[in-house]
C-alpha cells in the first residue's frame, strides 16, 4: 500500500486522491444546472474557517490556496481547474473548517448549498464525486490534525477528555494543547483563561472555557433546529447502527427525517476498535467509521441530525407526538423509531464516578488506547466487546489482563476472537476474577482483583481499567408511555389484549422498537442495521392509514 506524506503524517494515496480530485467534464456538466458562473479576484476569500459556508465552488480558472487553520500563513495546499471547494460539513448546515483564498484571478461556478442537495439527489455522478471527496477531505483532516478545534489542558483531565471524546468521534479535526506548553501559555494569556484551564478554542476567536458537548456541537453547527409549526414524517431516537439504516431507508424513501441522538452518532458500536464479522469488511472495520459513514449516506438522502440531543419525553397529541429533547424544545413527529440502546453498566465499586476519565473508561477506541502506553491494562467483561477491547489495547499497553467472573468465554463470546485471545502471549485471560476495589488520588492508581476459585486477593497497578460489563435499556426517559419487560427493554409485536401487530410495533400505534432497546431482539450490529431498514415499511404502512396523509 503506497502513502502520501501530508503534514508530517503518512496518508493512504487513494485517500490523498479522493481528496484532491477534480470533476469530469460529464460530472461539471451536470452541476452547472444548479449554479452559475462569476467572476473571482485574488484575495476574495470562497469559504472562511469559523463562518458559515452557504455555497460549493467549482474552480473554472484560476487557483486557490487552502490555509491551514492553524497558522493562516502557513498555506496547507491550493486548487486549480475543475477542482471542488467545500466541505463534508456543508451538507449539515456546519461552519466552514478551512479558509479557501483565491491568489489567482479566475472564473468559479457557484452552486448554493441547497441546489448542491438536489443535484446529488438527483444525479448519482455528482453524489458520487462530491461526497467522495468531501468524506476524504475531511478524514485527511482528522488523520493529520489539521483542524480549528483547539483543546486547552491536561490530558488526563475529564473535562478535557470529554471533549476529545466529542471532536472525535463526531469527526471534528482537532489538537490537544498542554497547558504547560509555549503555545499553551500563549494561548492562555491571548485569551485571558483562568488558571489550569479546559477550554475549547474554536476557529482561532471563539473561546469556550470547560465546554460540554452540546456548546460544542452548536459552535461548529452541528446542531438541528426544527420550526413550531414543522411536523417530521419519522423522528428516529438514538444513532446507532439500528437508528443509523433507519435514517438511510426513511430519508431515502422520501420522508422528513430527523435523528435524535443524546451523544454523538455511533451508539456503543461507535465505540468499537474493530468489528470483523459485519459483512462485506472481510478486514473488519471500526464502529465509528462504520456509523459515520453510515450518516453521511443518511444525510445525502436529506435526513437531519439533532446531536447532543437527548430524548426527555414521549407524549402523544392529536395529531403527531411529541418529543421532548434535552438543551429545550420539542420534536414533533408523524412516527416515531426508538433505536435508543443501552448504556453501560457500571460496577457497584466505591469512588468509581471520580475516576470515570481518569483510569476508568467504557470505550477502547484510538483516543483511550494512548492512556494504556507502557503500562499493564485490565479489561472486565466476557463478551465480544471485551474481547475486542482487549485485543486492540494489546498492541499499546505493555500488557492486557482480561477479567472474567466465570470459568469460560465460550457461552458469551465469538468462538474466533476466544482463539486470538489464547493464543496472544499480549494478554492474559483471568477466569473467576472480578474487581473489588479501586486506589488512587486524583487518577487511579491501583486496583484490588479478587480470584473466587482460589480465594485470593491481591493490589496491582495500573492506571487504565476498560468496563466491559454489558449495559441496561435506555428507557427511563419514557415514563411509561410504551409497555416494558421486567427487565425495562421494550415490548414489540403483541398489544396488551394479544392482538397481532407487526414485528417492531410498541404497544402505541405509530411507535416502533428496533435494534438493543427492543425485548428479544439480537445484540448484534448486522441484526440492528436489518430491523433499521426493515422497520420503515411498518412506518410507511402507518403513515398511510393515518387520516389526512
Amino acid at each position: 500500500m503506497a502513502y502520501t506524506t501530508m503534514n508530517g503524517v503518512e496518508i493512504e494515496d487513494v485517500l490523498a486522491r479522493d481528496a484532491f480530485r477534480v470533476l469530469l467534464p460529464a460530472e461539471l456538466q451536470a452541476l452547472r444546472e444548479f449554479g452559475q458562473e462569476r467572476d473571482m479576484a485574488v484575495g476574495d476569500f470562497l469559504m472562511e474557517s469559523g463562518k458559515a459556508a452557504e455555497n460549493v465552488y467549482v474552480l473554472l480558472s484560476g487557483r486557490v490556496d487552502i490555509h491551514d487553520p492553524r497558522d493562516p500563513e502557513n498555506h496547507r495546499g491550493w486548487a486549480g481547474e475543475n477542482a471542488v471547494i467545500g466541505e463534508l460539513g456543508q451538507l449539515t448546515g456546519q461552519r466552514a473548517l478551512s479558509s479557501f483564498e483565491v491568489c489567482e484571478a479566475g472564473r468559479v461556478l457557484e452552486v448554493p448549498t441547497a441546489g448542491l442537495m438536489q443535484a446529488i439527489a438527483r444525479v448519482p455522478e455528482i453524489a458520487d464525486a462530491i461526497i467522495t471527496s468531501f468524506r476524504a477531505r475531511r478524514e485527511v483532516a482528522v488523520q493529520t490534525s489539521s483542524g480549528v478545534l483547539k483543546i486547552v489542558g491536561d490530558q488526563y483531565c475529564r473535562e478535557a477528555q470529554d471533549a476529545m471524546q466529542f471532536a472525535t468521534r463526531a469527526m471534528i479535526p482537532h489538537r490537544v494543547i498542554s497547558t504547560t506548553s509555549d503555545e499553551g501559555i500563549r494561548l492562555i494569556e491571548q485569551h485571558s483563561l483562568q488558571c489550569n484551564p479546559v477550554s475549547s478554542v474554536a476557529f482561532n476567536s471563539i473561546v469556550l472555557e470547560n465546554a460540554n458537548s452540546y456548546e460544542l456541537a452548536t459552535t461548529f453547527g452541528l446542531d438541528y433546529h426544527a420550526g413550531d409549526e414543522d411536523v417530521a414524517d419519522v423522528a428516529i431516537v438514538g444513532a446507532g447502527p439500528g437508528g443509523i439504516a433507519a435514517a438511510v431507508y426513511a430519508a431515502s424513501e422520501g420522508l422528513c427525517t430527523v435523528v435524535i441522538e443524546g451523544s454523538v452518532v455511533g451508539g456503543q458500536a461507535g465505540t468499537s476498535s474493530r468489528i470483523e464479522n459485519y459483512m462485506g469488511f472481510p478486514t473488519g472495520i471500526s464502529g465509528g467509521q462504520l456509523t459515520y459513514q453510515g450518516q453521511i449516506q443518511a444525510v445525502k438522502f436529506g435526513a437531519h441530525f439533532a446531536l447532543p440531543r437527548q430524548a426527555t419525553s414521549l407524549k402523544q397529541s392529536a395529531d403527531c407526538f411529541d418529543l421532548g429533547i434535552s438543551c429545550g424544545g420539542t420534536l414533533k413527529a408523524r412516527s416515531v423509531v426508538l433505536a435508543c440502546g443501552v448504556q453501560y453498566r457500571k460496577l457497584p465499586l466505591p469512588g468509581l464516578s471520580d475516576f470515570e476519565g481518569s483510569g476508568i473508561y467504557y470505550a477502547a477506541t484510538e483516543m483511550e488506547a494512548k492512556f494504556c502506553r507502557d503500562t499493564d491494562a485490565y479489561v472486565v467483561g466476557g463478551g465480544n466487546s471485551a474481547g475486542q477491547a482487549a485485543m486492540f489495547i494489546s498492541r499499546h499497553a505493555k500488557h492486557v489482563y482480561l477479567l472474567v467472573r466465570s470459568d469460560s468465554l465460550a457461552a458469551s463470546m465469538s468462538d474466533y476472537l476466544v482463539q486470538r485471545l489464547e493464543a496472544d502471549s499480549r494478554i492474559t485471560i483471568e477466569y473467576h476474577s472480578k474487581i473489588t476495589a479501586l486506589h488512587g488520588d486524583s487518577k487511579l492508581q491501583a486496583i484490588t482483583v479478587e480470584n473466587s476459585d482460589e480465594g485470593s486477593e491481591r493490589q496491582v497497578a495500573t492506571t487504565t481499567v476498560f468496563l466491559m460489563i454489558g449495559a441496561a435499556p435506555f428507557t427511563d426517559w419514557l415514563g411509561g408511555q410504551v409497555a416494558l419487560d421486567e427487565n425495562g427493554f421494550i415490548r414489540t409485536g403483541q398489544s396488551d389484549a394479544g392482538q397481532s401487530f407487526s414485528r417492531f410495533q410498541t404497544s402505541v400505534p405509530g411507535v416502533y422498537a428496533i435494534g438493543d432497546v427492543r425485548a428479544e431482539s439480537v445484540k448484534r450490529v448486522a441484526s440492528a442495521v436489518g430491523e433499521g431498514s426493515v422497520v420503515i415499511a411498518d412506518v410507511h404502512r402507518y403513515l398511510a392509514q393515518r387520516p389526512n396523509s
